[in-house]
């Protein structure tokens, strides 16, 4: 028997497939050259960071049993802020069950009808959400535009403002101005609030964009990052003033309201803070990697992790990637509404764990199977 609800799912699912937008869960190989993940720096499998995670499986249980406000905080947790605090030179950190509700935490904890958020046209879809969860009118800037950011800081009507970018962005790897645009906001007295998730690790030998531009501990500056990218583990931050920390800690729901981070992931994340303050040279390991791929593929490097080949059509970028991985190679097949402009793209992670040899066999996959297929790259214009 069919109910009204699963014939309104299957109409729904008949215009995703026609239009090569449909999506699917797919367990991977084991031994696939992995140029999709965002391990930037192969610490998932480090075993420093496997070690921590496993000590502290073992001394605190597989999960942390509550929320941070009743008994979920643990001492991994507040060891993890002191080492994020340390690697991104912020004075207090706040740690949430994943990257997702510290953007919607911070978000619907700094916004209301007396706010406006200024959200780059290309911001994440977590920053999106945590945006409208606020309830707070919305106005879109120009991507990485800094002049209509300030124009529309100066049209506002509303007493706050609150300006939400992304540090290195995730599906182009340009990076975004920052040091202009916390000038701006200075300016206007509005709130800078910096994603970094995929800046950490990647950009300031590590450290992230905020760092590296002279805006740690900046005070129109908030950053929030995850823990599943460089950091190998999972789980997400807010970084800020000792004061922001407080207002969080009491009105932020996706903080109050969620189990605490699995007490494995958070002493993974310590560690591989620590790691990757030591050792700068994995960075300069991706970077490296970075220029191969986009070399390989004649396409602009980006100083960033992410390589991105634009392809036109959903169903050919779907193609290329599922051939691929059936050869043993992971890319990422980003398709609307995930990418901006409507352009579709085979995305390509520069990680610093990745053998030159491996690469460039994968590289040479890769081209091999877009001529086959005439996924040929397009220009676009970001």
């Amino acid at each position: 028997m069919t109910g009204p609800l699963d014939s309104w799912l299957r109409d729904k699912a008949r215009v995703r497939a026609d239009s090569g937008l449909r999506r699917r869960t797919v367990a991977i190989r084991e031994n696939s050259v992995d140029l999709a993940s965002n391990d930037y720096l192969g610490l998932s499998r480090d075993p420093r960071v496997v070690r921590a995670a496993s000590l502290a499986l073992h001394r605190y249980g597989a999960g942390s049993r509550a929320s941070r406000l009743v008994t979920g905080t643990l001492g991994v947790h507040t060891e993890l802020e002191d080492a994020l605090c340390g690697l991104t030179g912020q004075c207090a950190a706040l740690v949430f069950s994943s990257g997702y509700a510290a953007n919607t935490g911070l978000l619907t904890a700094v916004g209301d009808a007396d706010t406006l958020i200024v959200s780059d046209r290309h911001a994440h879809a977590s920053l999106v959400d945590g945006a409208r969860l606020s309830r707070s009118p919305v106005v879109i800037a120009e991507h990485n535009n800094v002049e209509h950011v300030a124009r529309l800081l100066g049209e506002r009507a509303q007493k706050r403002a609150v300006v939400v970018v992304e540090s290195i962005y995730s599906v182009l790897g340009d990076y975004a101005p920052l040091k202009e645009l916390a000038a701006v906001c200075e300016l206007h007295g509005a709130l800078l609030v910096v994603d970094e998730a995929h800046g950490i690790g990647v950009a300031g030998q590590g450290r992230g964009l905020s760092h590296q531009q002279g805006l740690a501990g900046h005070p129109n500056v908030v950053l929030t990052v995850t823990l599943s990218k460089s950091l190998g583990a999972q789980g997400g931050a807010v970084l800020g003033s000792e004061v922001l920390r407080e207002h969080l800690v009491n009105v932020a729901r996706p903080f109050i309201f969620d189990t605490a981070l699995a007490p494995a992931s958070a002493a993974a994340a310590a560690e591989a803070c620590r790691i990757v303050r030591r050792a700068p040279e994995l960075t300069d390991r991706l970077h490296a990697n970075g220029r191969v791929i986009a070399q390989a593929l004649g396409i602009e490097h980006a100083p960033a992790a992410v390589q991105s080949v634009p392809i036109d059509s959903p169903e050919l970028a779907l193609r290329a990637a599922e051939t691929l991985r059936h050869r043993g190679i992971l890319v990422g097949c980003f398709r609307p509404p995930s990418v901006p402009g409507g352009i579709s793209r085979l995305r390509l992670t520069a990680r610093a764990d990745v053998e030159f040899h491996d690469l460039t066999v994968a590289l040479s996959a890769v081209r091999g199977v877009m001529a086959e297929l005439g996924a040929r790259p397009v220009e676009v214009v970001a």
